[in-house]
């Protein structure tokens, strides 16, 4: 395989890994309360944005057009705000189990959306290693929601609605940039992206964080934020939008199906969960899927034709 293709598929995977272990660290810093889901999105953008733009003092620095720049804050929009925004939301109003269920779509949706804009092929073993690892996730994520995942939100049907909209926006993003993001750094796409989405998020961001008891944040809480901010966030970025560089946008949406893993994982580590059979098959029908459509035919990119 070539050195490319290594490197973007250990990126997406490192990416993927990290959102999995994010899940269930942002679930516990968020149960006290005191720091919403609203709250740590904006922690995770305008963090982000700060730690990006360190480091972009120690890269070269590459220039910018303004068309460029109306375009990443429309790569902004889709692949940060509405993305983590909707997301963040639905679960707060759906319960965690249908979210869950719901995100393991989006694959779908970026094979739809790859046929539609980028003209790529949909194949046999496309759609077969999709359904695949589709069927590997649900069976991660029903054996890990529980009771708890039966319970209803406030409004399900509108949280539901809004899950869905986080994938499908996410599945955008991935088609109509992925050209795009190949004329810029990782560094520079990530500065000026999550620079636009904390611009966006901060007038309702900002009333939330002044309104929140700051002293009743402990240690613990802290720690969990931090590493939101730079591994579920600031890494995880960096690693995915590498991948994103290299790998085929239907590619980059099935390793989507790598975070039930990682979540299964850390319950057993934790002892509040066993290994089965049942998850054994589960890990491997996710890996099948994505070699599936990792061998599937794909539209030729004039940029990197011998990565497709």
């Amino acid at each position: 395989m070539d050195k490319s293709l290594v490197k973007g598929h250990a990126a997406t995977f490192g990416a993927n890994v990290m959102w999995g272990l994010m899940a269930p660290v942002a679930k516990l810093v968020m149960a006290a309360g005191i720091v919403s889901p609203l709250l740590m999105g904006g922690f995770r953008m305008a963090g982000a944005a700060i730690l990006f733009w360190i480091a972009s003092l120690f890269v070269p620095r590459q220039h910018v057009p303004f068309a460029d720049l109306l375009r990443l804050a429309g790569a902004a929009m889709l692949g940060i705000v509405f993305n983590q925004g909707c997301y963040l939301f639905g679960v707060s109003l759906s319960s965690p189990g249908e979210a869950s269920v719901i995100t393991t779509t989006m694959p779908l949706w970026v094979m739809l959306l790859a046929a539609l804009i980028l003209k790529e092929p949909v194949t046999l073993r496309k759609i077969g290693g999709i359904v695949i690892g589709g069927a590997g996730a649900l069976i991660l994520v029903m054996s890990n929601t529980g009771s708890s995942g039966s319970e209803s939100g406030s409004s399900p049907v509108a949280g539901d609605l809004l899950v869905l909209t986080a994938q499908l926006s996410y599945a955008l993003y991935l088609t109509f940039y992925r050209n795009f993001i190949r004329k810029y750094s990782v560094i520079t796409l990530m500065k000026w992206m999550f620079a636009f989405a904390t611009v966006a998020v901060a007038p309702f961001v900002i009333p939330e964080a002044l309104s929140t008891d700051w002293n009743l944040v402990t240690p613990v809480m802290s720690a969990g934020v931090a590493y939101v901010v730079v591994g579920g966030t600031f890494l995880a970025y960096i690693l995915v939008m590498t991948g994103q560089q290299i790998l085929r946008p239907t590619l980059i949406g099935m390793y989507n199906y790598v975070q039930p893993i990682v979540a299964s994982a850390i319950g057993i580590a934790m002892g509040l969960d066993s290994f089965t059979p049942l998850k054994a098959l589960a890990v491997v029908l996710v890996f099948g899927g994505v070699f599936l459509v990792n061998i599937s035919k794909a539209a030729p990119s004039p940029a990197t034709p011998e990565n497709n």
